[in-house]
């Protein structure tokens, strides 16, 4: 008969016990990652006493009482201060404070309270992280975080279980368990642990994420963090660049971050544009070292702004219009990314926004808590805006007024010496007057004369306007400096101009089939107003670029796409995220038929190619068996056969025996391999009922491989067909 399984001891499940809540400490703590809430220090000092009391759990005990005598006034007293100081950001205090929380339970010993206490701390992070966050990392950790859970759930049951039978002097076990090493916990774990049940139950806890996944792709679902409210309750940041004023620099500090900012789904690929630049952002106001949104600009952003799902453009909604879907990261802007003008800009959820139709941008009220996701119909993709055709169908005829041109010829901050000298570069310029088109390519080559592109460029710092110091230098610069620029000599001819940020280009990712526009995109140009044509043109001064945009109908298809094409393994990590934002986190009942309608044809497709490989290979064998046997084919074959029946029987009579008997010689731990085969025939011989003499001396036999000394073991591998001979004898006799 089998022996009983070893146990784990009372401190062992302690130990165990204690290394489960680290871990789920560790976990649950690193989602505040992807809530962008200041809580650095808290994160910081859990990641470094968890590791530390996990490896070393003996010095939670010199933790000085007081230090236990004081947690409870002085969490008390941080929260509150903490909660005076961010009023408007409740929900970041409590995510302090929750981590101050596991930070102590972490650095003191826990008994039952404490760790369902550890668990309901930690379960509220990722409740709270997962509202506010749509990252595919963030689904991953949460598997995790609930594996780790569901285990430290068991051995806190497990140790209550054997508490109660011990009286309440022997409870306490802290002495013990706190010495022993790791390294003894995890051979005797190997010991105990039936690895039939292991398996069993991980097969079953991946059952259950999978069952849980397609539950979660079938059944409609709502936005929680309307419910909740809690996006509301935490303001994200900005990348520096994308706000209302902008150093010289800002941009430049955004494009040497290569992380995703946007991507975009495009429904007829036809009308991608072969050279798209995405607005986000309007600057009209320069100052020295940057430009920033004026007053009169931002009062007319607000004024737009109200909750809405829809917004309403100003373009008229033509036949074969590509739908775009936009994914915009976390952090990027509150400004919504645009080609131009639009015919109608939908939200996932009510979102505060609102569009200013002279600007043709879309801001929010606040930085996004988490992906935004949104979609645009009738999207013109041209360099201009404004023009008359585009307003005449949505009847605002005061969109491009005469009174909003002054606005933009501003130049006040500048001395009447740098003036006087912009005026000179004019005339140095020598473009013919009222042609904004042609000032900006002759502008644009007078500045590439003289200066290069480069993202290392810097202003010096001496008295004096820095841009007028650099135009009049011969240094490299970026794209702030050339827009800035133009900006200067452009509004000294008498062109109202205006500095625009955003990004320029993208890559076209060949894996999931959307453009991808990165941080290193980033971007800044310029829109000159043409009086004449009662629009705006954009005019790129950058090098390597075209001044003039290209025509306002010019798309660039197919051959932009392979010109673009990036298939790359990073391109491959990014379809990941684009597959979840599409399959998961923008999934809708269209969505769900689509994937359903895409499965179908997947699984039938593989169909065919499973029955079609099929077929080829019965055609190749029955090729091979009608085709001429020769002697050498016939000696080849009949050679391989003996051969691999030869190998058949030597393992059938000899191999087996050897296994064992070199398996034997290995173990150490746990039970040889050879009395636990003579204990499943042993059962066996049980069933079936032996009586003659000659089936007795089999069990004998048997016992002697199970229970004997290995001194006076019979061989082995005889043994075991003996009993299988004498079991299959006994079964013929009883039927």
């Amino acid at each position: 008969m089998a022996s009983k399984r070893p146990q784990l001891s009372l401190p062992e499940l302690y130990q165990l016990k204690w290394l489960l809540g680290g871990m789920l400490a560790l976990i649950s703590a690193w989602t505040v990652l992807y809530m962008d809430v200041e809580a650095w220090l808290w994160l910081v000092l859990i990641s470094l006493a968890a590791p530390l009391v996990m490896a070393w759990p003996a010095l939670i005990l010199r933790v000085p009482r007081g230090v236990h005598r004081l947690a409870f006034p002085l969490l008390v007293g941080t929260f509150a201060i903490d909660l005076v100081l961010h009023v408007r950001e409740p929900l970041s205090s409590v995510i302090r404070l929750t981590l101050m929380l596991m930070l102590y339970r972490v650095i003191t010993p826990r008994r039952r309270r404490d760790d369902l206490q550890l668990i309901l701390l930690g379960l509220f992070l990722v409740v709270v992280g997962g509202v506010l966050s749509v990252s595919i990392l963030f689904a991953a950790q949460i598997v995790v975080f609930t594996a780790c859970a569901l285990g430290l759930l068991l051995v806190v049951t497990l140790v209550d279980a054997m508490e109660q039978g011990l009286p309440e002097e022997g409870r306490t076990t802290e002495a013990a368990w706190m010495q022993a090493g790791w390294g003894r916990l995890a051979r005797r774990m190997r010991e105990c642990v039936d690895w039939r049940v292991a398996v069993l139950g991980g097969l079953l806890f991946a059952g259950v994420v999978g069952l849980s996944a397609l539950l979660f792709m079938a059944i409609p679902r709502f936005e929680i963090s309307n419910g909740l409210f809690l996006d509301r309750m935490v303001s994200r940041k900005a990348k520096s660049g994308f706000s209302e004023t902008v150093q010289f620099g800002d941009v430049v500090d955004i494009q040497r971050d290569t992380n995703v900012a946007l991507s975009v789904d495009v429904s007829d690929r036809s009308q991608m544009p072969a050279l798209p630049y995405w607005r986000m952002l309007v600057l009209d106001e320069y100052s020295q070292g940057g430009f920033r949104m004026s007053a009169a600009l931002k009062s007319n952003l607000e004024a737009y702004r109200e909750q809405t799902a829809q917004i309403e453009g100003d373009v008229l909604l033509r036949a074969n219009r590509a739908v775009w879907t936009f994914y915009l990261e976390v952090g990027t802007s509150r400004f919504l990314p645009l080609l131009g003008g639009f015919n109608q800009l939908t939200f996932e959820s009510p979102q505060s926004a609102g569009l200013n139709h002279d600007l043709r941008i879309v801001s929010l009220r606040q930085m996004p808590a988490k992906m935004l996701a949104y979609r645009v119909e009738g999207m013109q993709f041209g360099p201009t805006l404004g023009s008359a055709d585009q307003m005449a169908g949505s009847g605002r005829q005061e969109a491009m007024g005469e009174g909003k041109v002054p606005d933009f010829l501003e130049l006040a901050t500048l001395t009447p010496a740098d003036q006087a000298q912009l005026a000179a570069w004019v005339r140095e310029i020598n473009a013919p007057a009222d042609n904004p088109a042609e000032f900006a390519r002759r502008a644009s080559a007078w500045l590439w004369r003289t200066h290069s592109y480069s993202l290392q460029s810097q202003l010096e710092s001496v008295p004096g306007d820095p841009l007028m110091r650099w135009i009049a230098s011969r240094q490299p610069g970026h794209c702030e400096l050339f827009a800035g620029s133009f900006l200067l000599l452009a509004r000294a001819a008498g062109y109202p101009t205006r500095v625009v940020l955003g990004f320029k280009g993208g890559s076209w990712n060949a894996h999931s089939e959307n453009l991808t526009i990165r941080n290193s995109d980033a971007h800044a140009w310029d829109e000159v107003f043409d009086r004449a044509a009662n629009l705006w043109v954009r005019v790129d001064p950058t090098p390597g670029s075209v001044a003039v945009g290209e025509p306002v109908n010019a798309a660039g298809g197919e051959a932009t796409l392979a010109r673009i094409r990036d298939d790359s393994w990073t391109a491959r990590f990014d379809s990941l995220r684009v597959f979840w934002y599409r399959r998961i986190v923008s999934f809708d009942q269209g969505s769900q038929i689509a994937l359903a309608h895409t499965t179908k044809k997947l699984v039938e497709r593989h169909l065919r190619e499973f029955k079609q490989a099929l077929r080829q290979r019965f055609e190749k064998v029955k090729h091979w068996l009608q085709s001429p046997w020769d002697v050498r084919r016939v000696s080849v074959w009949t050679a391989a056969a003996l051969a691999l029946g030869g190998c058949f029987c030597g393992w059938r009579f000899y191999g087996r025996g050897a296994w064992l008997r070199w398996r034997s010689g290995l173990a150490r731990n746990g039970l040889d391999p050879v009395r636990r085969e003579a204990g499943r025939w042993l059962r066996k011989t049980a069933e079936a009922g032996l009586k003659t003499p000659e089936e007795a001396a089999v069990r004998i036999d048997l016992e002697r491989l199970r229970y004997g000394p290995r001194q006076a073991w019979p061989e082995p591998l005889a043994v075991f067909r003996r009993a299988k001979k004498t079991i299959r004898q006994a079964r013929r006799r009883s039927a």
